[in-house]
């Protein structure tokens, strides 16, 4: 007994020594392989678009590395999502780290081969484990009344001979939801309800107001026509009523800005309230905006906008940078190969000053002329019109069909840049043009056999993206860098990323920083987005918060989001104030400047009524002080107006002057420089000086053709009280003391000087006399009488 004991007692120290060593390496494999800070050296990858994903990875700072022509130049076709104008390296990995890695695999391996066998138990019975709880913690849906209070359902179930996987309304009238509690109810008849009848009461109302916010939705999207739209909105007042939270969040934004319903800022209110205690961003949203910009509710002070500015915040350039960027790789991940809308951004106070200064917008009488040109075969005008029914703005809707009819016509006629457009239209697909690469290929090939840029830059697409060919990076670069080299901003997009990526193309970011620059002047929105990257993360160029966030802020303002302020000037033309200076307001919280200062022009001008007026000027000058700080010169000097006159503030004229001299120097405003002269001759705000009021005024007349004549007439008045000042500043009587009469004018000035004065008396006595002369008329005649005969007295003498 003693011998099996001990050989007991060994044996348990021995299964005690395996498992201690299999815990420490299984403790050793999971620190090296599991986790991904097992490398600490390792480069990250050179990703332009690094991205904060939802579960919290923050952007890492790329920095420039010296690599090998042939790790540079590598082929990218696996593991490479493309994205117009946008490349994502999915594989991180480098040749260096891969070697890391494999060594450190081999080096693993026979750790974990040994282990294998003591470690492949040990988990079996933690999965086991893991998936009786799991089957514990699941829940278990009982049935209410029925055959089978109380009992578990059983899934599936068989039902008419089809199996259920969940609870059904199938064979009842009332569409309350049942499941059997037995396989097979045919057999057992074991059933009951799955909701109470309140739930399934509540259920189908739910389900009866999505059906009726779906046609309201298919209506609204499908028609451009207004009575239908407010038909749908009708559809929608519906489903709100039954409390649909995404119908209920359609009809509060329409009763805030009074699209397709009558404006009525409290019942939206009302409705952001109840969607806020729901849990509905979009109401929180609207009601933190109410409350900004005081409309409904109590005035008091969107969030990149305020940590840049420091509005209610203390101002933070890389938390505006965070929220920036946030709202950028959205905008930025939904651009198109065509490019999306085109948003014009219309300032009413520029509209007022400049009547004649073209706003951008094209009237309906040249949109006529442009079509009938079109319709007579003039290919210029049909590519034209294409272009504009493409993309919208201008006035003129987006309309794939008549773009698609345009572009087929000035094709037809042998016109590259309509084949052009015609492969863009294929190569992105619509609801008019089916996507087809293989149609968009041959539109592309044809424009770039004919030297045309945009079709080059398209068939660099296709090469690029694999779309109708085989990836050829070769080719899609030379194609890139003809359309760079004519100027078209997509060929320089894409050259600029395929160098920062270093895709068929050795790295550059010198090469990258400058194709994106001159992307940018085009106006491309992935440009701005692309240069902001660079700024945040420093690769390339130095780091700067401060241009980063405002190239991301410029980026953010290109949303759909951003077609609100066609919405709300079409609103203001219309007449109805109300409704654009809300949409307006909305649009200026978020930072838009041109909002900004529209909102500020219908406060100035007093069109608003949903406003007390005694709080337009106030409100005004809060808006126009915004928009100055984002380097709009009339809102800077009306900035300077308002302290000049007292409007909305006290008077004060030395920040006037202040806001002027800013105005001058800054934008070199022809106004701000007249209002600095005229500030300086009458010493207001600043010491009187007529020298420096004469050089601000002629400097307003070099600034601005305009000011020609208003600084004419200044100086007329500067002269004239220059003079003043003159003669008064003089002693006259010292003056004359001084002046000797006899040398001036000779010994006997005074007998001239008496000569003259006695001339001119007489030759005044003379013709006084003449007008009181009676002169006499001869007899016969008479002067002419008018019709009506004049009193007696004034009757000659016969």
């Amino acid at each position: 007994m003693g011998q099996r004991a001990r050989l007991l007692l060994l044996l348990c120290l021995v299964v005690l020594w395996v498992a201690g060593l299999a815990a420490a390496a299984w403790l050793l494999y999971a620190s090296h392989v599991l986790s991904p800070t097992s490398f600490p050296g390792v480069p990250t990858s050179h990703t332009l678009l690094s991205t904060t994903d939802e579960e919290g990875n923050q952007d890492e700072s790329l920095e420039s590395k010296t690599l090998s022509a042939e790790d540079q130049v590598k082929d990218h076709s696996t593991g490479t999502r493309v994205v117009a104008g946008q490349i994502f390296l999915e594989s991180g990995k480098s040749d260096s780290q891969s070697e890391d890695e494999e060594s450190f695999h081999s080096q693993e391996e026979e750790k974990e081969n040994s282990l294998e066998e003591l470690n492949s138990l040990e988990m079996s019975n933690l999965l086991n484990k893991d998936l009786e709880e799991a089957e514990v913690q699941s829940p278990v849906l009982t049935a209410i009344g029925g055959t089978a209070d109380g009992e578990p359902c059983h899934f599936p179930f068989l039902f008419m001979e089809k199996e259920y996987p969940e609870c059904t309304a199938d064979g009842r009238e009332d569409g309350r939801l049942w499941c059997a509690t037995t396989y097979d109810y045919k057999e057992d008849q074991k059933w009951g309800f799955c909701e109470t009848e309140e739930q399934s009461n509540k259920r189908r109302q739910m389900q009866e107001a999505e059906d009726v916010y779906q046609t309201g939705m298919k209506i609204l999207n499908e028609s451009s026509k207004k009575a239908q739209k407010k038909e749908a909105y009708q559809y929608l007042l519906k489903a709100a009523d039954m409390n649909h939270t995404k119908a209920m969040e359609k009809v509060s934004y329409a009763l805030l800005f009074g699209d397709y319903l009558k404006q009525n800022i409290q019942s939206s209110k009302e409705l952001f309230e109840k969607l806020t205690e729901e849990g509905s961003p979009k109401g929180q949203m609207a009601l933190g905006f109410l409350y900004a910009s005081g409309l409904g509710v109590n005035s008091s002070q969107a969030k990149g906008y305020r940590y840049w500015v420091g509005i209610g915040v203390l101002p933070s350039c890389e938390s505006a940078l965070t929220h920036y960027r946030l709202v950028a790789n959205h905008v930025a991940s939904d651009i198109s190969l065509t490019g999306g809308t085109v948003v014009q951004r219309i300032r009413l106070a520029d509209e007022v000053e400049n009547p004649g200064m073209a706003s951008g917008m094209l009237e309906d009488d040249l949109i006529q002329y442009y079509q009938f040109l079109a319709e007579k075969g003039d290919v210029q005008a049909q590519v034209g019109l294409g272009q504009l029914h493409l993309h919208g703005g201008r006035g003129v809707e987006q309309n794939h069909q008549r773009a698609f009819e345009y572009f087929n016509q000035a094709a037809n006629a042998g016109n590259s840049h309509a084949m052009a457009f015609l492969g863009k239209m294929y190569s992105e697909g619509s609801d008019v043009v089916p996507q087809s690469n293989e149609t968009a290929l041959q539109y592309f090939k044809k424009a770039a056999d004919m030297g045309n840029p945009v079709g080059q830059s398209g068939l660099g697409m296709a090469y690029l993206y694999g779309r109708g060919v085989p990836v050829n990076y070769e080719l899609a670069l030379k194609y890139f860098q003809k359309a760079a080299e004519q100027g078209w901003v997509d060929g320089q997009l894409q050259l600029g990323s395929m160098y920062y990526n270093g895709i068929g193309v050795k790295r550059d970011y010198k090469q990258a920083l400058k194709y994106f620059n001159l992307a940018s002047q085009g106006g491309h929105i992935l440009a701005f987005y692309n240069l902001a990257q660079m700024h945040a993360t420093g690769t390339g160029v130095m780091r700067s918060c401060h241009t980063a966030v405002e190239l991301f802020k410029n980026v953010c303002e290109r949303g759909r989001w951003s077609e609100r302020l066609m919405t709300a000037y079409n609103s203001y033309k219309d007449g109805d104030s109300n409704s654009a200076v809300v949409q307006y307001l909305l649009l200026a919280e978020q930072g838009y400047e041109v909002a900004q200062s529209n909102a500020a022009f219908i406060f100035d001008q007093k069109e608003a009524s949903i406003v007390e007026e005694n709080e337009t000027y106030p409100r005004a000058l809060l808006h126009w002080n915004r928009a100055a700080s984002q380097g709009y010169t009339v809102a800077r000097i009306k900035l300077g107006d308002y302290h000049f006159y007292g409007f909305g503030t006290d008077v004060d004229y030395e920040t006037a002057f202040i806001h002027y001299r800013l105005a001058s120097e800054q934008q070199h405003s022809a106004q701000a420089m007249f209002n600095l002269g005229y500030m300086h001759e009458k010493g207001l705000g600043i010491k009187q000086d007529l020298h420096l009021a004469k050089r601000f005024y002629d400097m307003a007349a070099e600034a601005s053709p305009d000011a020609q004549v208003p600084v004419f007439l200044a100086l007329c008045k500067l002269r004239v009280i220059y003079s003043l000042q003159y003669v008064r500043e003089i002693n006259i009587r010292e003056v004359f003391s001084h002046v000797d009469m006899d040398q001036l004018l000779g010994p006997e000035w005074d007998l001239y000087l008496m000569t003259i004065i006695a001339l001119l008396l007489g030759t005044i006595i003379a013709y006084r006399q003449r007008q009181h002369q009676a002169i006499p008329r001869p007899a016969g005649l008479r002067p002419a009488v008018p019709q009506q005969e004049p009193p007696p007295e004034h009757q000659p003498p016969q």
